[in-house]
């Protein structure tokens, strides 16, 4: 990989899991909570749409950030932060698909406190997931600029 390919790759990595790191901060601490304030009657229409508009806006950067973390894994640096990350993306990714989305399947039937309940305690995981892999990210940028 050539040195001006790396550091796009870099950038993009970075930015990437910065973007999804603020996300996943907004979404534990306001979006999720806020599902329990929604009406009852309303709840079934808007869980489904908040799934389909969702999708939009995290899709994308999740993506980027993994293709981005896998291509900086290939470009023969051997810093165990990158594999720190790698592992960290696995499991959020593995959260994403085994806990947090059945949650929001679940939810688009309606509202079930239970369910939601376990949608926001669970999510603390993917938060703190990717606030270390944005401290990581830092950290990886920092060391090569100096």
């Amino acid at each position: 990989m050539s040195d001006s390919l790396f550091r796009i790759v870099l950038l993009a990595q970075v930015a990437s899991t910065l973007y999804m790191t603020g996300l996943i901060w907004f979404v534990q601490v306001v979006h999720y909570p806020l599902f329990a304030r929604t009406g009852r009657q309303d709840f079934q229409g808007y869980q489904q749409r908040h799934t389909a508009l969702t999708t939009w806006v995290v899709a994308p950067p999740m993506l980027i950030e993994a293709a981005t973390s896998l291509a900086l894994l290939r470009s023969g640096i051997a810093a165990w932060e990158l594999w720190l990350g790698l592992g960290l993306l696995v499991f959020i990714w593995l959260s994403t698909a085994f806990i947090q989305m059945p949650c929001h399947n679940i939810l688009t039937r309606g509202f079930d406190a239970t369910v939601h309940r376990r949608l926001v305690t669970t999510n603390w995981a993917r938060t703190l997931a990717w606030s270390l892999r944005s401290v990581l990210s830092l950290w990886i940028l920092s060391s090569l600029i100096s």
